[in-house]
């Protein structure tokens, strides 16, 4: 019996292109709870050479931000190109809900491009499940989170044994499921002790691979460290044993509502009876194992993209390092992302690619993360479907002086709009807004003094824009 098939697939089939021989190939690298704490991101303490490099060879958007301060919707904006415009679409199930709704749902991007013609092959999380299956242990194999999106997609696990084992895990196959774990570790051993360097060698594998075929490819690689619990090998600690630290920026607990939380996440893992919000000394500990975890991912990054070059293909990859949201290091007295502040979604992306012009120039504008779909199109020149709410960056690649937008963002029954001089912060009931917070940038960066109460007009404005974009 013929399957249905959506008007939204019929007009993308008709509209499909033939690859040529010279279609670039994509690498994507998707970093968990990766804050622009980066010196190519204008900080000074963590060393992240391989990231650096990058953003030396391509561009750098320094005012990068994410539609949610969490994986799974934050993840879903990324790789369908819209928002989230429903309480499903907005939560770490989004990906989930999408996949038994499938008739329904618009193209990701990985789908555009294997139905192009491309190998599309995802290692890790790139979707909220590494590996890409949800189901018992995350691991179930007739429950995919992108029907359609993957040749092969997967999850090396070692001694962690399945996916939500490896997602939370420490040193040699520890299991937050099966103990509490220490918020933090390092460990004396290989960068296979922990999962990412599992993850780092299946793709190595798979470069290799890909390479000897001779076709376009698109190979999504999601790291998650520095996600919880903070635990990397020793040698990556090193450079932090004696650093200094920044000072933490207010740090101080708003007084008024606002979108702060407890650090829920963050507190159900082994502190030693430690608080970071009351103890300076544990703070600093917390945050250089926090700059450990970083480096580890960058030497991940690292071997990833010289292995690209080893097998002659890096003239011909487009190259993308995206990190899925930001984390608060006690800014505001919150240590965990989960807030509609600007640490929870600023987060890193890089772009490289031929079209780069001034390449290692830093773009400011303001983009958003579900503007990766039309861009890798016009990249890679693919159509893109009508459903998108994102815009192609190619403007910015080619000049990084080139204007940006707002950005629009969501958790729970609040969103956000960022401008270049404001953050409005609207608290919900239903469609019905019952409070606002409002931070001028141009004199408040760090977001501490409400002024809703005396811009109703300002207010007014950015609300009216909320609503369009994010109607249903």
């Amino acid at each position: 019996m013929l399957k249905k098939i959506t008007p939204i697939l019929l007009c993308y089939l008709c509209f499909s292109p033939m690859l040529s021989a010279k279609s670039p190939n994509v690498l994507l690298l998707c970093i968990d709870d990766l804050r622009p704490e980066l010196k190519s991101f204008g900080a000074e303490y963590i060393e992240s050479p391989n990231i650096d490099a990058l953003a030396s060879s391509g561009r750098a958007f320094s005012r990068h931000y994410v539609q949610a301060p969490t994986c799974g919707a934050s993840r879903y904006a990324m790789l369908t190109g819209r928002y989230g415009r429903t309480s499903a679409s907005r939560g770490n199930q989004a990906l989930v809900a999408r996949s038994k709704e499938m008739a329904k749902a618009t193209p990701s991007f990985p789908e555009v491009f294997r139905k192009a013609g491309y190998t599309t092959v995802s290692i890790g999380k790139v979707s909220h499940h590494p590996g890409g299956r949800y189901g018992k242990d995350w691991n179930d194999p007739d429950s995919i989170e992108m029907p359609g999106a993957w040749d092969r997609h997967s999850m090396p696990t070692g001694p962690w044994r399945h996916p939500e084992g490896a997602m939370h895990g420490l040193a040699n196959g520890q299991i937050r499921s099966e103990k509490q774990l220490d918020v933090f570790e390092s460990f004396d051993g290989p960068d296979t002790a922990y999962p990412d360097g599992l993850t780092t060698n299946a793709a190595l594998e798979e470069l290799d691979q890909l390479a000897k075929t001779g076709e376009p490819f698109l190979l999504a690689v999601g790291i998650i460290r520095p996600h919880l619990p903070f635990g990397s090998p020793a040698t990556y600690m090193q450079p932090y044993l004696d650093a200094e630290l920044p000072t933490i920026a207010h740090k101080e607990k708003p007084l008024g509502l606002s979108t702060w939380h407890g650090s829920g996440e963050f507190l159900r893992y082994n502190g030693w009876g430690k608080d970071p919000r009351q103890d300076s000394e544990f703070a600093d500990e917390v945050r250089k194992h926090y700059a450990s975890c970083v480096t580890y991912a960058d030497a991940c990054v690292g071997r990833i993209v010289d292995r690209l070059k080893e097998n002659g293909l890096a003239d011909d990859t487009i190259i993308v390092l995206w990190g899925d949201h930001g984390w608060h290091l006690g800014e505001h007295a919150v240590w965990g992302k989960h807030t509609l502040f600007e640490e929870s979604l600023r987060s890193p992306l890089i772009v490289c690619a031929p079209q780069v012009k001034q390449a290692g120039v830093q773009s400011k504008a303001i983009v958003e993360s579900i503007d990766l779909f039309p861009t890798l199109c016009d990249l890679c020149e693919l159509p893109k479907p009508s459903s998108l709410d994102g815009e192609s960056l190619l403007p910015m690649l080619d000049d990084p002086s080139v204007d940006g937008k707002s950005a629009i963002s969501y958790g729970g029954s609040r969103d956000t709009i960022r401008t270049e001089k404001y953050r409005l912060i609207r608290h919900l009931k239903g469609k019905r807004v019952t409070a606002n917070e409002l931070y001028d940038h141009q004199i408040d960066s760090g977001e501490t003094e409400n002024i809703a109460a005396g811009n109703a007009d300002v207010v007014k404005e950015l609300s009216a824009i909320l609503d369009e974009k994010l109607e249903e």
